[in-house]
């Protein structure tokens, strides 16, 4: 058979892939990005480890705070946006773990920097889709962190035992917590991710993503309890998405939301999920029909 007369019939189409065979390609990523993530294992945890000490700096902060406004601690306890300073060491702990499963340092410049440089295009011509990628990698960086985190985590947690005043959540109440950082955690990438897909109209995202993520730092509620806020503001922060980044977990475990509301804010975060995955595929769907692919 001559080159001249070998047509596209003469080949049988390449089967579709299967399901099992997606779930190997991303088990394959999940291990490669745990591989990556603990080639400097010292390196990876003293930098974890390092996030634990601002706490002794907030308790003392925080003390200093209510001490200057009433009694830190007894039965005439000063309050702030019906937290007490136990309550409020034990809610800036929830947050820490919140927050370590809703941040995404770098993912939206990551992003960004892919389009600017070309490399995006590998994803549109291997059988890989870029936002699952990306997401199995965090999945592998919060697995990874967190293998080193537990330990400290626990040993924190015994340590400021006694300032979890209402005790152990019942289990529903748990369940809901455990439920709210898993969204959070995909929000909070689906958001960036969002944001990192803008590359595809604009050469640079950082101002934006400064923009985005300061307010995020502080209407998440990683700061203080949002029920600090004035009620005018507070009104319109509870209509964002960000509170649902680290404010609501810890508001959840301590019991400071009403049980009659929560199954309604549980399927407003599940709806801002998936607004957020909706509009990242959007994006890169229409941002691919525009990239050129320069650079790489």
């Amino acid at each position: 058979m001559s080159a001249a007369s070998v047509t596209a019939d003469d080949f049988p189409p390449l089967p579709a892939p299967t399901f099992g065979h997606r779930v190997a390609v991303w088990w394959m990523i999940l291990k490669t990005s745990l591989g990556e993530r603990l080639v400097y294992r010292g390196d990876f945890a003293l930098g974890t480890l390092m996030r634990f000490l601002p706490i002794i700096t907030q308790i003392f902060l925080w003390y200093a705070v209510f001490d200057s406004i009433g009694d830190p601690e007894g039965d005439s306890a000063a309050e702030i946006g019906g937290f007490g300073f136990r309550d409020m060491v034990a809610y800036y702990l929830l947050t820490m773990i919140a927050r370590a499963f809703s941040s995404m340092p770098g993912l939206a410049s990551g992003i960004a920097q892919q389009i600017r440089e070309g490399e995006v295009k590998r994803f549109l011509i291997q059988p890989i889709d870029l936002i699952a990628f990306l997401l199995i990698t965090r999945v592998a960086h919060k697995l990874a962190y967190y293998a080193i985190a537990v330990a400290p985590f626990a040993l924190v947690f015994f340590l400021a035992r006694d300032y979890f005043v209402g005790g152990w959540p019942s289990l529903p109440v748990f369940l809901a917590f455990c439920g709210s950082l898993v969204m959070g955690f995909l929000i909070g990438f689906f958001l960036e991710a969002t944001i990192g897909m803008i590359g595809f109209w604009f050469l640079e995202v950082s101002s934006l993503l400064f923009v985005i993520m300061l307010f995020s730092f502080f209407l998440s509620g990683h700061m203080f309890p949002l029920t600090m806020l004035p009620e005018s503001v507070l009104t319109v922060v509870n209509w964002l998405p960000f509170k649902y980044l680290a404010y609501f977990p810890a508001a959840i475990f301590l019991e400071k939301i009403p049980e009659d509301e929560l199954a309604m804010e549980m399927w407003i975060e599940a709806g801002w999920l998936v607004f957020f995955i909706i509009l990242c595929r959007v994006a890169y769907a229409r941002g691919v029909k525009r990239y050129s692919g320069f650079g790489g």
